[in-house]
């Protein structure tokens, strides 16, 4: 008799529970359905068409046009100066002077003796005509006046070196001498330097080479001056490729109208080698998974993954060379955190879009 109870018992259990189990799942299923995901609030942007420059970054150094150290060519006591540091010159500007009193008497001496020499020719040329004097001693005072006229050259030379001018125009740079100093021949009395174009020396990968020529567009900036950009282009190509860095050295002369640059100085480099119109889109668009980039695109209130092929870099923004057109509404905020065929909401927000600039396209 208790078997038979035992047995109604376990029946009865096993109803109960499979009742509840029932009902637990059918509420599940309902609060479920009832909590569907939301679609999501992002922001769009249209690719544009935008003007794209393919570059070559380096590194280089500045240096002067033309640059000189100016020494003297005598001796003597400094009488006029002209040598304020950092001033601007002309071309054949006297910047220095010693006394030249003893170069000029000796200049007089020597003109003397050369009209008197020419006035001996002369007379000796009128006697020839008569026969009243040889042909040798017109001939002795003609060499007489030749030697005069060398001497003379001459002493021009040592008066003039009694003076240093500026042989092109530039920036006066340092000097310690000051007026009464006696200085003797071959003493350093400044340096001049050319500034209103510098010379800027770097070097470009020769994966490049094809791609390179004279006159293109170069853009330099100094840690010094952060916020400014400075202009130029390319004007010399070396002859030989490095062995060791694989690169070709080139030059570029840089505006330098305000006189910021200074000889000596590092300098970034950036080369335009061509400009094109291309596809652009926000950089924080692109989504990457290993070897696959793509983006994801607002088509009737669904998100929809689209694979794409990128180009040029800039800042805040990347070129798309394959996978959209212009009229394909990118997700540029909130695609983190979407799959394919989620539901989003489109919101109105220009602050979430960046700015667009396009300035630099590719590292070298």
């Amino acid at each position: 008799m208790w078997k038979q109870w035992l047995i109604a018992l376990v029946l009865v259990a096993v109803a109960i529970g499979g009742a509840f189990v029932y009902q637990n799942f059918d509420d599940g299923t309902a609060a479920q359905s009832g909590r569907e995901r939301p679609a999501s609030a992002v922001n769009t942007m249209l690719p544009q068409m935008e003007a794209v420059r393919d570059v070559v970054n380096a590194v280089g150094s500045l240096k002067a046009l033309n640059a000189v150290e100016l020494t003297t060519e005598v001796s003597g006591r400094v009488v006029e100066l002209n040598l304020e540091t950092g001033r601007r010159v002309g071309q054949g500007d006297v910047l220095l002077r010693l006394d030249d009193r003893q170069a000029r008497a000796d200049l007089q001496v020597i003109e003397a003796q050369l009209a008197d020499a020419r006035r001996q020719l002369e007379r000796a040329e009128r006697l020839r005509s008569n026969n009243s004097i040889s042909q040798s001693q017109v001939d002795q005072l003609r060499t007489s006046v030749d030697v005069a006229e060398a001497q003379r050259q001459s002493a021009q030379v040592r008066l003039e070196n009694h003076r240093i001018e500026a042989p092109f125009a530039g920036v006066v740079g340092l000097s310690d001498i000051s007026v009464g100093a006696y200085i003797t021949a071959g003493t350093s009395v400044t340096t001049l330097d050319t500034t209103d174009r510098m010379e800027l020396g770097f070097s470009i990968p020769e994966r490049f080479l094809g791609q390179v020529s004279l006159g293109q567009e170069v853009r330099g900036a100094s840690p010094a001056y952060p916020d400014q950009t400075f202009s130029g282009q390319l004007v010399e190509l070396g002859s030989r490729v490095s062995e060791l860095s694989r690169s070709l050295p080139v030059r570029a002369l840089i505006d330098n109208p305000d006189g910021l640059l200074r000889p000596g100085q590092f300098m970034s480099a950036t080369l335009t080698l061509r400009q094109r119109q291309a596809l652009v889109i926000p950089e924080q668009a692109v989504m990457i998974r290993g070897d696959e980039q793509y983006v994801f695109v607002a088509e009737d209130g669904v998100a929809r993954r689209v694979s794409v092929s990128l180009g040029s870099r800039m800042p805040g923004f990347v070129e798309v060379s394959n996978g959209l057109s212009q009229e394909d509404p990118v997700i540029v905020t909130g695609q983190d955190r979407l799959s394919s065929g989620d539901r989003v909401r489109v919101l109105e927000d220009d602050k979430a879009i960046p700015e667009n600039r396009f300035i630099t396209a590719r590292e070298s």
